[in-house]
C-alpha cells in the first residue's frame, strides 16, 4: 500500500527544506567513501600502533590491507543494568568476524550515565549534554580510519542518539546497532508507582520504597517501562538499523547471542568492498526519520525524542521541526499501551507481537514508507517478522496477524486513540510538547492559577509543607538547556500525581524535561524560549490564570497580554548550580547549546 498523503506531505516538506543541507552531507559522504579506509596508506609506524596488541594472524590480515576490519563502539559499564550485558559482546563479535576471515577491533568506549541514578541529583544536569559528548567520543573512536564498518552497542537515554549522531558523521561506513534487551519483568510498574506515592505521603518509609524499587529494577537489562531507553530500541528497528526482531529479546539468552553474531556478520557484508554497500548515511534519510516519528507516535514514546530526532536528522543533513512531528502525530493512531501509558511493560509488548506486528500494521495501513534502505536489505517489509531460534539456528518467521494481547498492542482498525501520543502546544507562552498517551481525556484541558517555582526543589518543599491545596499549574522554570543543561524532573511526578488523585486540577509547565516516563499529569515540557533567555515563562507570576488544552494544542496566559509582556522577566542566580559533580566543565556547553525545538544541541 502507498503511504498516506498526510505522511507523504510531511516527508516532502522535510526533503524540500533540507535539499541543500542534505546534498552537502551526501557529497561529503561520497568524498569519504572515495578516500577509502587508509590502512594501506598509513605509515609503518601508524599501522604498527594500530595492530600492536593483535594476534599474529590478525596482524597479517591488517597489514595486507585487503581483509575487512570491523570497529566496535560500546557504552559498556557494569554499574548500569542496561549496559552490563555488553561485557561479553566484543568476544562474540570478534569470533563472528574471524569466521568470515575478517578482523574486529574495539575502537572505543563512550560514557553511559543513567538518568535513573542521577534523577533529582546534581549529576542530572549533565544528562542531556552527555548525548553530544557521546557523539564526539564516537568520532574519536572511529578517527583512526581503520574500519570498513562499525557496530554500536548502546541502549539508554542519550546514548543511542549520541552514537547515531557520531555514526552519521562517518556516514560512509555501514553501521549496525546491537541492543542488549530488557530485563525480565519484575514488580509491576504501576505497583512501584503506588509505593512511590505512599512514600511521598509519609505512609511508608525508605526501606519499603527501596524494596519496591529493587524488585522493579532487579537484574541485567533495560528497565522495562516505555521510557527513552526502550523508545530508542523501537526507533533503531523501525528506522532499519537493528536486525529484525532484535529490540526486545532478553539478555543472556541464546537468541540474544545469535542476533549479536548475525548483526556482526551483517555489518561486514555491507562494506564498500562487497556488492551490498549500505552506508548509514544512506539508511537515515527523510523517509527513515518520518518512519521513526510515526513509530514514536504509534507507541506513545519518549518526549526526549522531540529533541533527539531533530539532532539526529541534522547530523544527516535533514531539517526536522516540531510542526512536522505534530502533523505526523495527528495522522498516526496510538497502537501500544505500555507503562506509563498502561500497566504492561515492554516484555508484554514483545510477547503480544512486538515490533514485527507493529510495523506490519503501520505498513499495511499506509503509515510507514516501505521503500527505504535498511541494514537487512531494501524495504521495511523485511521487518514484519519475529526472530527465533529453530534447531539452534537463527530464523525469521512472519509476524503474527493478530495481537496476543490486544490491551497492550492493537490494530490500526481498533486503535487506543486516533492520534499519536505526543502533541505540540503553542500560544502566547511559547512552544512546548506534551505526552498525552498516558493522560486521561478528562485531564487534558486544565485551566488553573499558576504557582511558580525556580527549580523542582521548591515544588517538593511546598508539597511537603502542605501548601498545595487547590487547583494549580505548577511552573518550574530555570531548568532549560542554557540554564542548567535541561535536567529531567521526574521527582515531581509523585507529588503532582497525588494532588491529581485528591481531585485537584493539576498540570506542569516547565522549560526542563520529563522524558519518556511522563505520567498521568499533563506536563507541558521543553518550553521555549526558556526562562534564562527571557521567554514568556519568565514573566509568569503566582496566581496568573493559565489554560493548557492538549486537545487543541494550545498553552495560553489568560489575561491582559499587553500588561503581561510589559513585565520584567524574572531572573535567578544559578552560579551555585554550575559547579560540583563536574558541572563546571560544561560551561561552554551551556553557552553554546541551542534551543529545545532545534534539538538542544551544541552542534550548530
Amino acid at each position: 500500500m502507498s503511504v498516506r498523503q498526510a505522511i507523504q506531505d510531511v516527508t516532502d516538506r522535510i526533503t524540500a527544506r533540507s535539499r541543500d543541507s542534505r546534498l552537502d552531507y551526501l557529497n561529503r559522504l561520497d568524498a569519504a567513501r572515495e578516500a577509502g579506509v587508509n590502512r594501506t596508506v598509513l605509515s609503518c609506524g601508524n599501522l604498527a600502533h594500530a595492530f600492536a596488541a593483535c594476534s599474529p594472524t590478525e596482524k597479517a590480515q591488517l597489514a595486507g590491507g585487503k581483509s575487512l576490519n570491523l570497529g566496535i563502539v560500546s557504552s559498556y559499564n557494569d554499574m548500569l543494568s542496561a549496559h552490563q550485558p555488553y561485557q561479553f559482546y566484543p568476544d562474540i563479535i570478534k569470533q563472528a568476524a574471524r569466521e568470515m576471515g575478517a578482523t574486529a577491533q574495539f575502537a572505543g568506549g563512550v560514557p553511559a550515565m543513567c538518568d535513573g541514578v542521577t534523577q533529582g541529583q546534581p549529576g542530572m544536569d549533565l544528562s542531556l549534554f552527555s548525548r553530544d559528548v557521546i557523539a564526539m567520543a564516537t568520532a574519536i573512536a572511529l578517527s583512526h580510519n581503520m574500519f570498513d564498518a562499525a557496530v554500536y552497542l548502546g541502549i539508554c537515554d542519550k546514548i543511542v542518539p549520541g552514537l547515531l549522531i557520531g555514526a552519521l558523521t562517518f556516514g560512509h561506513l555501514p553501521a549496525v546497532f546491537i541492543p542488549a534487551g530488557p530485563m525480565p519483568s519484575g514488580l509491576p510498574n504501576d505497583e512501584k508507582a503506588k509505593v512511590r506515592q505512599l512514600y511521598m505521603e509519609g505512609k511508608v518509609g525508605r526501606a519499603e520504597l527501596l524494596e519496591a524499587e529493587s524488585k522493579s529494577y532487579h537484574s541485567p537489562g533495560t528497565c522495562t517501562f516505555y521510557g527513552t531507553a526502550n523508545s530508542n530500541q523501537m526507533l533503531m528497528e523501525i528506522m532499519g538499523l537493528h536486525l529484525p526482531g532484535a529490540s526486545f529479546v532478553n539478555p543472556g539468552t541464546p537468541l540474544r547471542d545469535a542476533l549479536t553474531k548475525a548483526a556482526s556478520v551483517r555489518a561486514l557484508s555491507l562494506s564498500a568492498q562487497g556488492n551490498d554497500y549500505t552506508p548509514v548515511g544512506h539508511v537515515i534519510d527523510a523517509k527513515a526519520i518520518v518512519n521513526g516519528l510515526v513509530g514514536l507516535h504509534a507507541t506513545g514514546g519518549s518526549t526526549n525524542h522531540t529533541m533527539h530526532l531533530i539532532a539526529i536528522a541534522a547530523a544527516a543533513g535533514l531539517q526536522v521541526t516540531w510542526d512536522d512531528m505534530s502533523d505526523l502525530s495527528d495522522a498516526t493512531p496510538l497502537l501500544a499501551r505500555v507503562y506509563p501509558n498502561g500497566v504492561a511493560d515492554v516484555n508484554h509488548f514483545h510477547a503480544a507481537g512486538g515490533m514485527g506486528f507493529l510495523i506490519q500494521e503501520l505498513l499495511e495501513s499506509g503509515h510507514l514508507h516501505e521503500d527505504v534502505k535498511t541494514v537487512w536489505g531494501n524495504g521495511l517489509s523485511n521487518y514484519t517478522v519475529e526472530a527465533k531460534l529453530i534447531d539452534d539456528k537463527l530464523a525469521f518467521e512472519p509476524a503474527p496477524k493478530e495481537s496476543a494481547l490486544p490491551k497492550v498492542l492493537t490494530t490500526v482498525a481498533k486503535p487506543f486513540q486516533e492520534t499519536g501520543g505526543l502533541k505540540l502546544l503553542s500560544g502566547n507562552l511559547g512552544r512546548s510538547v506534551i505526552k498525552v498517551s498516558a493522560v486521561k481525556p478528562e485531564h487534558r484541558v486544565i485551566e488553573a492559577p499558576a504557582r511558580v517555582f525556580h527549580g523542582q526543589e521548591g515544588l517538593q518543599a511546598a508539597f511537603k509543607a502542605g501548601e498545595l491545596t487547590g487547583d494549580l499549574i505548577a511552573v518550574v522554570r530555570f531548568s532549560g538547556p542554557k540554564a542548567l543543561g535541561m535536567p529531567e524532573l521526574h521527582k515531581l511526578t509523585p507529588a503532582l500525581g497525588l494532588l491529581q488523585d485528591r481531585g485537584f486540577k493539576v498540570a506542569l509547565l516547565t522549560d526542563g524535561r520529563m522524558s519518556g516516563a511522563s505520567g498521568k499529569v499533563p506536563a507541558a515540557i521543553h518550553m521555549t524560549p526558556e526562562a534564562v533567555n527571557g521567554g514568556p515563562i519568565s514573566k509568569i507570576r503566582d496566581g496568573d490564570m493559565i489554560r493548557l488544552d492538549a486537545n487543541a494544542g494550545t498553552l495560553t496566559f489568560l489575561g491582559d497580554e499587553k500588561e503581561f509582556f510589559a513585565r520584567t522577566p524574572a531572573t535567578e542566580d544559578l552560579r551555585s548550580q554550575h559547579f560540583g559533580m563536574g558541572r563546571e566543565l560544561f560551561a561552554n556547553f551551556r553557552a553554546m547549546v541551542g534551543v529545545a525545538d532545534k534539538g538542544a544541541s551544541v552542534f550548530q
